[in-house]
């Protein structure tokens, strides 16, 4: 016979949904794929891009992620139309390779503004909301961000600096926000167009589809409470970044 002086705890129950999402970069790329992939599970996305964007079932922000003052703006708007915020992803993400010397000064610390000073604008101005919800944070930081390689010194410097800020953040807020660090390695999306030809994938068939990272979102969204994925490193089995 059961103890009955033994109380059975229910088992915690993941979301039934993604809730709302903010997604940085949400317009193209890993973005888009997060978001396409949370309106198919039934959530909320709102992206906040640059270009413009039109989500089905969600909400489009344009807004330079890399301007402080514009994104709290940004986010304050789309969380009090939104009635609050289930979720922040920060997939916004740029690059300008070369070595040190050849990079202009104000190209180099664009990365830094828009990959780290960005993560930081949007969460801060998000947390209020993440706090009253029990939501999450999940950043996107790089195998670049763990693995440090030539002519990419302001890239490695602004994803070391996203793994960083998001160890903290995660330390910071346990027990009210939840916080993944995804760490992916290289995509078959649009980041590469541009560049020289010394920059670019030589095979992109070893580069992940950014559908199959965003089902990572998805699962490090779903965690029930209490239960959180602090870093998920995320690469197809021949990209050659990581380890």
């Amino acid at each position: 016979m059961p103890d009955p002086t033994t109380t059975t705890m229910p088992a915690p129950t993941a979301r039934a949904t993604p809730g709302r999402v903010l997604i940085t970069g949400g317009a193209s790329g890993l973005g888009a794929a997060v978001a396409r992939a949370v309106s198919q599970a039934g959530g909320t996305p709102i992206v906040l891009d640059l270009a413009a964007s039109d989500i089905d079932g969600g909400h489009s922000y344009q807004v330079d992620v890399g301007d402080t003052r514009a994104v709290t703006a940004t986010v304050a708007e789309a969380a009090e139309a939104a009635g609050g915020l289930d979720a922040v992803v920060t997939a916004a993400g740029i690059d300008r390779p070369g070595r040190l010397e050849d990079v202009a000064t104000d190209l180099w610390e664009q990365v830094v503004r828009v990959n780290l000073l960005g993560t930081v604008a949007v969460v801060r101005a998000a947390l209020p909301h993440l706090r009253q919800s029990r939501g999450r944070v999940i950043t996107v930081a790089s195998s670049l961000g763990l693995k440090a390689v030539g002519d990419a010194t302001a890239y490695c410097a602004s994803k070391f600096g996203v793994v960083g800020f998001s160890r903290a953040l995660a330390a910071e807020t346990r027990g009210e926000v939840g916080v993944t660090t995804l760490v992916p390695a290289g995509m078959r999306t649009r980041f590469f167009d541009g560049r020289d030809e010394q920059y670019k994938p030589k095979d992109d068939s070893k580069l992940n589809d950014p559908a199959d990272v965003a089902q990572a979102v998805l699962y490090a969204l779903a965690q029930p409470a209490g239960c959180e994925i602090r870093e998920m490193v995320i690469c197809h089995s021949e990209e050659p970044s990581w380890p």
